[in-house]
């Protein structure tokens, strides 16, 4: 797994979502009963714990805003914060993995 295609995934699931306004972030997802915006702050939650394993620093909560519109850009920034911190491929793998999961379950 590359980082091209960590961004790859990243990037599809921002095309997918970036124009929901808050109804259809507030809808539950197809797989369980939560808000959609819950799903995928539960994957930046993830993703930024895998950016601070990577980095070796202590896992930190990254904070729900009062916006869920602010939430694609909340998802491509803890990704490249994982890209920067030069992670191993089976960290890559997993966060692709995570996103392309949420993605499917939007």
């Amino acid at each position: 797994m590359s980082a091209a295609e960590l961004d790859q995934a990243v990037e599809l699931l921002v095309r997918q979502v970036r124009h929901w306004e808050q109804p259809r972030w507030a809808a539950a997802a197809t797989t369980g009963n939560v808000p959609r915006a819950d799903l995928v702050h539960r994957l930046v939650q993830e993703i930024a714990n895998l950016a601070a394993d990577a980095e070796g620093e202590p896992r930190r909560t990254v904070p729900r805003l009062d916006n869920d519109l602010a939430l694609p850009d909340q998802v491509r920034v803890v990704a490249a914060d994982l890209v920067a911190a030069a992670p191993d491929a089976k960290a890559l793998a997993r966060a692709a993995a995570e996103v392309t999961a949420t993605r499917s379950a939007l």
